[in-house]
């Protein structure tokens, strides 16, 4: 069976265990994969011993010497001298107007001739891509380069952001099929394709994997809410602190809401709290291992995201398989997930105050708590489990060489 090759701009990140999940979930079905990853997490990323150990069997790109890059892109060109000049002039076309992203497109050609290098060594026969942005632009040089098919699988809006969006066409119809987090995704990549495109969407989901069922008790001194991502402004962190402040002015039962994640807005949404009077009942964690995070979920009772704006967040996924109620946005691709009254409670994307109101219904009442959770991990245990989410690539990968 071919060799497989997984790829992304940072692997392995504490932000994307689903990928390593992903693989892992592949390995267990017989497939031989490679990781390659642009560069590696920062030196001071919290990432836990099953990113460690995958971290050590990972080929970087960067960083490298102009002797290594050199040598690479000889090698390409010796190799075959009509492909090297197909992808160098690909690398310049397909990318957005100005002098700095020609800057980035020569960088990214430096990059794909590196992976294309290694990509030999390992006699990877088919790559798969995580993210359409750098690692798409870089992956797209290294197969041209190579001669191989590679797919994409596309998340989130940063693949439909400009400038990312202007060359979003050409990726997809370069790559042998592209894997959609969710329908809604796939609806923004129809947005930017042509309808001749559309027949290589494929959802695949991105999947967790299933936690052993433990009895949740209520606290009797307060009602733990926990919230995971990153604190940035799109997060929504300042309006689910507001709502915090609300629930408080209400004289909701006692709750205690946890941030875990960090930030550039971390200062000032500590400032915020303070401000609105909530500094005693919101704890600032930073960023957690994987590992952490679980303890943490474990010993919650609900999880609260207030996002502007999503995907499909795995860490819905997670809560919910350790039976945890969710209080989400309704944006994007989260209603595939999360049933409004049936595995969580869905509100109005930046509606504060049906945020407050959300939140203070699941903090008072327990079985309303109790019904949620179990709804919600019953509906992971099914299409989102990681070792059915994978069947949709198994299948792709095992069948006439991915191609």
């Amino acid at each position: 069976m071919a060799v497989i090759g997984y790829f992304a701009s940072e692997y392995p990140s504490i932000s994307h265990t689903f990928i390593r999940r992903e693989i892992a979930a592949l390995r267990r079905r017989g497939l031989e994969i490679r990781t390659f990853s642009i560069r590696r997490a920062p030196e001071a990323a919290p990432l836990g011993a099953k990113d460690r150990r995958e971290e050590g069997e990972t080929r970087y790109l960067l960083p490298a010497g102009l002797v290594s890059i050199a040598s690479a892109h000889v090698r390409e060109l010796v190799r075959n001298p009509l492909r090297y000049a197909q992808a160098f002039f690909v690398a310049l076309r397909n990318r957005p107007p100005g002098a700095r992203a020609l800057l980035w497109s020569l960088f990214y050609f430096a990059e794909g001739a590196l992976l294309a290098d290694a990509l030999h060594r390992e006699d990877v026969r088919h790559l798969h891509v995580h993210f359409a942005r750098a690692a798409g632009d870089v992956a797209r040089v290294a197969c041209l380069l190579r001669g191989i098919p590679w797919s994409l699988m596309l998340h989130s809006f940063g693949d439909y952001e400009y400038p990312a969006v202007l060359t979003l066409p050409d990726k997809i119809g370069a790559a042998s099929f592209t894997a959609c987090a969710s329908h809604f995704v796939r609806a923004q990549a129809m947005r930017a394709t042509p309808v001749a495109f559309w027949e290589r969407f494929e959802i695949v989901r991105c999947g967790v994997e299933l936690r052993a069922a433990t009895p949740r008790a209520s606290r009797t001194d307060h009602v733990r809410i926990v919230c995971v991502g990153r604190l940035h402004q799109e997060k929504g962190h300042y309006g689910l602190i507001h709502a915090m402040a609300d629930l408080v002015a209400a004289k909701a039962p006692a709750f205690h809401l946890t941030l875990v994640g960090d930030g550039s807005i971390r200062t000032d949404l500590e400032a915020r709290a303070r401000e609105l009077g909530v500094g005693d009942v919101v704890e600032f964690l930073g960023a957690r291992s994987e590992e952490d995070v679980a303890t943490i979920l474990a010993d919650s009772e609900v999880l609260v995201l207030a996002s502007l704006l999503e995907g499909l967040p795995v860490v819905l996924m997670e809560a919910m398989s350790f039976g945890l109620p969710v209080v989400a946005p309704n944006v994007a691709g989260i209603p595939e997930l999360v049933g409004h009254e049936r595995e969580g409670l869905l509100f109005r994307a930046s509606d504060w105050a049906d945020l407050s109101a959300q939140l203070r219904r699941v903090v008072t009442d327990a079985e309303l708590r109790a019904r949620l959770g179990a709804a919600g991990r019953t509906r992971v245990s099914g299409e989102f489990a990681i070792d059915r989410a994978v069947e949709p690539l198994w299948k792709r990968f095992s069948s006439d060489g991915a191609a």
